[in-house]
């Protein structure tokens, strides 16, 4: 998930391209199943949204190809989140009422995802994200169990974070959070583990969004004399708050989630600020099966290897378990259909990478189907565990040191 400026660039305008379109898989007939990509084009999540949303076409191509789920082809209508909450509203509103998708897949970012369920929630639908927030795993968010989460859980990002500190030997870490679901989430998991360990987090600070200057937090966690500043942030917050670090000269580390530091952060304040920055992002299951197929759908697509968007590989996932649990129940009523989806995505039947695969192997038995994005097993709330990159930027790149399993 790690993009250039100008490959951000051309993934906002190619994906902007697409959420023109109406309707981006065109199946023939009527009978067509209808799924709504909801992804965030533009915004904050833009540098991944394009690939997202192009992961899920490519994953009903291969649905399609393969004669469809459940007898009927694949339709993908997009539309772009543009990482905002209300502009998801109104997209996902548009999806349900006007072109009657019977799943949305997609959504990134805690906010957006949080005020997109209760839509999908009335509609008896699924939604199907890749967003932290532990509120989107229990009543009321996911009192229904129509939310399906495909990346880690804010407080297992924590408990990442916190294998990392004592991997690295940090002794006084503090916590920095941005106002939010996904922010406090993140630092208030990392809290948790790093208690569970035996050690104390030295300060904790909340701060606003959109401020010119975060000085006074960022002074009052300095106060405090840490080793090391964990925290939930975004890429904008990020990067003032690094600069005004960088100009007091008070020598301290950063753990970082990746969608906060990544390569646009480098550009945006140089290698000599950001050196030595941990950061830390799930990463995609790479010695898979499914991870070949998508890394080869992704470089068709998008022109980079598939480990540079592990969102993409998500929502690649999103749609091929979709369409083997619509498969498996032989209908698109969704609530057979979500009654499905672990059977076909966790433990025990026959391993399968593909849709092709499983659709041939679900004639014999029960599937297993294993993820390009992870392992893909659901638990009781329809969350999964990936695993962890700790990538450490030396000289204005991003290396991967070592995996994190939790």
């Amino acid at each position: 998930m790690k993009t250039t400026r100008r490959e951000f660039l051309g993934s906002v305008a190619a994906g902007a391209a697409l959420v023109a379109a109406p309707s981006i898989v065109r199946a023939q007939g009527a009978d067509a199943i209808r799924i709504g990509a909801l992804c965030p084009v533009t915004g904050v999540g833009g540098p991944y949204g394009s690939g997202m949303q192009k992961m899920i076409v490519a994953a009903a191509e291969a649905v399609n190809a393969a004669g469809g789920a459940g007898g009927r082809k694949i339709e993908i209508v997009a539309e772009d989140t543009q990482t905002n909450p209300q502009a998801a509203v109104l997209a996902a509103k548009k999806l349900i009422e006007v072109n009657k998708v019977q799943a949305i897949l997609g959504t990134w970012s805690s906010g957006v995802s949080l005020a997109v369920i209760p839509l999908t929630n009335d509609a008896g639908i699924p939604l199907m994200h890749c967003s932290g927030a532990p509120a989107l795993s229990v009543p009321p968010a996911n009192a229904k169990g129509l939310g399906f989460r495909f990346q880690a859980t804010n407080d297992r990002f924590g408990r990442a974070f916190a294998e990392i500190c004592e991997k690295e030997g940090f002794n006084r870490p503090a916590t920095m959070a941005f106002n939010n679901a996904s922010g406090i989430g993140n630092t208030e998991g990392f809290t948790k583990a790093w208690k569970a360990k035996g050690g104390e987090v030295v300060e904790s600070v909340v701060y606003e969004p959109n401020q010119a200057s975060y000085r006074s937090e960022l002074m009052k966690v300095l106060a405090a004399n840490p080793d090391v500043i964990v925290t939930g942030s975004y890429i904008a917050d990020t990067t003032i708050i690094l600069r005004e670090w960088f100009q007091t000269g008070q020598p301290v580390k950063w753990i970082i989630p990746g969608w906060a530091a990544n390569p646009q952060l480098v550009e945006a304040l140089g290698a000599e600020v950001t050196e030595g920055i941990i950061s830390v992002d799930s990463v995609s299951n790479e010695g898979a099966e499914a991870f070949k197929a998508y890394d080869a759908a992704y470089q068709k697509a998008m022109g980079q290897a598939g480990t540079n968007n592990v969102y993409a590989a998500m929502t690649w996932d999103m749609m091929t378990v979709l369409a083997l649990a619509i498969e498996a129940a032989g209908t698109s009523d969704m609530a057979a259909v979500v009654a499905k989806l672990r059977e076909v995505g966790n433990p025990d039947g026959k391993q399968v990478s593909s849709f092709a695969e499983g659709k041939e192997a679900l004639k014999a038995g029960k599937i297993n189907y294993e993820g390009a994005s992870s392992v893909l097993d659901f638990d009781q709330h329809g969350d999964v565990t990936p695993d962890f990159g700790a990538y450490f930027i030396e000289g204005g790149k991003l290396n991967r040191r070592y995996v994190v399993k939790i």
